[in-house]
């Protein structure tokens, strides 16, 4: 294990039990956690993108100011969802938090999850092509955005500009140099893991996926990320892709862990589920970990896909408050991730 980071929901809610009632609570709290969890050592400050929803959605203005304000960690998404986004403006604003961030960003797209609102990108207004499905129009919007990272010219200038041209054919601009390699597909089945190999995406798969044989679903995941390495090396990329997979992992170390998670057992979280996430999709959950440190790390050396991952990625409970989440981060950074090979070499 290469690298560990966290990843948010940021979710909010005016309930009083909620540290985070507000979209000013979540972006603030986001911004000071990213800062929190570099100086504790983590490697990564991940963030998820929802629409319509009291979550995080609009990742880059975020992914800027968190730049602005950290010097080492990674900065990145899990996932924004491709369905909603205007590859060529996308590209600009990408390119921009890029620069301001030093070139750290990690960013991880998809086709997104069912969402708050029925076909809530033709709002946004998209709308698959004619023979396409919502699916193929994410993959259309990923594939333009790829191709613009790459920074080469294919806009006609004006003949007489407001601004002095470069020669040639214009790019969009700003643009981050290195930004290509680091885009992640957000996969849940192994046929899109293969296909993001082949366009040399790196890869993240996370707490579920498609539910395509018996097995548990860590050796499911495992069997998707040796699947997607091997389209990789098929693909004859010059580069090692990365892959991260996401985890919900609580060392409990103090009363307040043993409060809020100790009884995970008791209630059946320790285990995998299946359940169907929209009527053509039948997923597999993966199970929540959460222990004493010891038994973790236990736990955790069987779980075929972290073995197979360079980059873990723990599920935060933002509501809880910054301190506490950077309790839960600091625990696992220091009683589970060395056992892990974090930072044995």
């Amino acid at each position: 294990m290469k690298s560990i980071g966290f990843l948010s929901f940021g979710h909010w809610t005016p309930a009083p039990q909620s540290h985070t009632r507000s979209a000013a609570d979540a972006l603030a709290q986001s911004i000071e956690l990213a800062v929190v969890a570099e100086a504790l050592g983590a490697d990564g400050a991940y963030f998820r993108v929802h629409h319509f929803a009291r979550q995080l959605a609009s990742p880059f203005p975020l992914l800027a100011a968190i730049g602005a304000r950290t010097k080492r960690i990674e900065i990145g998404t899990a996932v924004i969802d491709m369905r909603y986004e205007n590859p060529l403006y996308m590209a600009e604003d990408a390119g921009a938090a890029d620069l301001i961030a030093g070139g750290r960003l990690q960013l991880g797209i998809s086709r997104g999850s069912p969402e708050q609102v029925v076909d809530g990108w033709r709002y946004f207004g998209y709308r698959p092509a004619e023979g396409e499905t919502e699916a193929d129009m994410a993959r259309r919007h990923a594939e333009a955005f790829l191709e613009v990272l790459r920074g080469e010219g294919f806009a006609r200038p004006n003949p007489r500009p407001m601004f002095p041209n470069p020669p040639g054919l214009l790019r969009l601009e700003p643009h981050a140099p290195g930004l290509r390699d680091r885009i992640w597909w957000g996969s849940s089945s192994n046929a899109t893991a293969q296909w993001a190999a082949r366009l040399g995406m790196n890869l993240q798969s996370s707490t579920l996926k498609d539910h395509e044989s018996n097995q548990p679903f860590h050796a499911q995941q495992a069997d998707q990320i040796r699947a997607y390495r091997a389209a990789f090396e098929a693909a004859g990329h010059a580069r090692t892709p990365r892959v991260s997979v996401s985890r919900s992992i609580f060392a409990l170390t103090t009363d307040a862990d043993r409060r809020y998670f100790g009884d995970f057992g008791d209630r059946d979280e320790d285990q995998d589920h299946v359940g169907w996430i929209d009527a053509r999709t039948r997923a597999i959950f993966g199970r929540t970990y959460a222990a004493e440190p010891d038994v973790l790390v236990t736990q955790l050396r069987e779980d075929e896909a972290i073995a197979e991952a360079d980059t873990l990625l723990l599920t935060i409970p933002n509501q809880l408050g910054v301190d506490y989440c950077a309790h839960c981060i600091d625990a696992i950074l220091t009683h589970v991730a060395p056992a892990l090979g974090w930072r044995s070499a």
